[in-house]
């Protein structure tokens, strides 16, 4: 596959770590080889380890086209996938995020950690802010974003985040749940 304007791009966030539970690993699995099955492009972090190179891999191993952006600091942390179809390294982690926003029509959350967290909520507030309109989508496996859910909700309902809010992003608890939301988003 070849990357055109009419070729859409889903970003991933996930965790660079490999210790992750194995539901965590196939969710990514099956998340990368569900954009590849939606003959789109895979945009996420260029890690080749933990949740990134799972997500990574199944996407290549299905035949998706692949865009990577890490920055220069993290090539080694990370470890850098160099054998993607776009690699691309950053001065920093701002260039990075505003690469990978601007080259993606969607976003999926993945189990992660505080930079995990750190994208979503950059990616949020910018719809907020009305930078971007793209459809978000939290893959909540096994009740993993359980306490982050309650927490916005607990924002919205002490006042402090308007509840229109709560439509900037999908959440959802199956691969299946997640075709559905991304056909749907972006047809």
């Amino acid at each position: 596959m070849t990357n055109s304007q009419s070729t859409k791009s889903v970003c991933v966030y996930c965790a660079h770590r490999d210790r992750a539970k194995s539901s965590y690993i196939n969710a990514a699995r099956d998340t990368g080889a569900l954009i590849a099955r939606l003959d789109m492009r895979l945009v996420y972090g260029a890690g080749d380890i933990g949740l990134m190179g799972a997500v990574a891999d199944a996407a290549m191993d299905a035949g998706a086209e692949t865009f990577g952006v890490i920055p220069q600091h993290l090539l080694q942390k990370e470890v850098g996938k160099r054998d993607l179809t776009s690699f691309v390294i950053t001065e920093n982690m701002h260039e990075r995020k505003k690469v990978m926003v601007m080259n993606a029509d969607a976003f999926v959350l993945l189990p992660g950690g505080l930079g995990s967290l750190d994208e979503f909520f950059e990616l949020i507030t910018w719809r907020q802010l009305g930078l971007h309109a793209k459809p978000c989508f939290i893959y909540n496996v096994d009740g993993y974003w359980d306490a982050l859910i309650a927490l916005i909700n607990n924002q919205v309902e002490q006042g402090f985040v308007p509840a229109e809010n709560m439509n900037y992003f999908t959440v959802v608890t199956t691969i299946d749940a997640l075709e559905s939301k991304l056909n749907q988003a972006l047809s």
